[in-house]
């Protein structure tokens, strides 16, 4: 009895988020409402306090789930036969394959000012390798490359790369009409001529 109330839990939170994760990403972070997450789902506002305490609860549901689908595809899991050049190539091109997964999410969360938004997506700030597992990754990846470079250095280095990969990306999204063989050179020139170089 207790697993199946747990579940049905689950499902109705998926349910709340899945509603809040459309909304934002055709009307942006700053028109989502509890009343407009209760209409989607067909439910009254007050079953959705129920599951969470308020909107911003919601949002930093959205953004932790958003930002750890990115933090997985960097950390590479099996690295141990490869080059750290060979690292840096696939680690750069999971995350871009990733954000492409979710292009209207991705793109409501990079362009959105809001100080609750930043603290997941800020990272040119110095110390911002410390904080943010993402760019840790990215960091670590680059000191095996670079090992006579100060830490200040790499994680400037690493920050230049995670906006450059930044753009890219968004040009890809809102680009529609590029085609899967155009997109995986573009990706791949991307990463050879920029993030390799850098």
């Amino acid at each position: 009895m207790y697993k199946r109330r747990e579940r049905e839990i689950e499902v109705m939170k998926e349910l709340i988020i899945s509603a809040a994760k459309e909304i934002i990403a055709k009307e942006g972070f700053d028109n989502l409402s509890i009343r407009k997450i209760a209409n989607k789902i067909e439910y009254s506002p007050s079953i959705i306090y129920h599951y969470f305490k308020d909107k911003d609860e919601i949002l930093n549901f959205v953004m932790k789930s958003g930002y750890m689908k990115i933090v997985n595809a960097v950390s590479i899991s099996d690295t141990e036969n490869l080059t750290p050049v060979e690292k840096l190539r696939i680690m750069t091109k999971n995350y871009i394959e990733e954000a492409l997964k979710m292009p209207d999410e991705f793109l409501a969360v990079q362009i959105n000012q809001s100080p609750q938004t930043l603290k997941f997506t800020s990272s040119l700030y110095r110390g911002a390798s410390k904080e943010k597992p993402a760019l840790m990754v990215l960091c670590k990846c680059l000191k095996e490359i670079y090992k006579d470079i100060d830490d200040d250095e790499i994680e400037l280095k690493s920050q230049i790369i995670v906006a450059s990969i930044m753009g890219i990306t968004i040009k890809l999204i809102i680009e529609k009409d590029i085609d899967d063989e155009q997109r995986q050179r573009l990706i791949n020139g991307f990463i050879e001529e920029v993030v390799i170089k850098i």
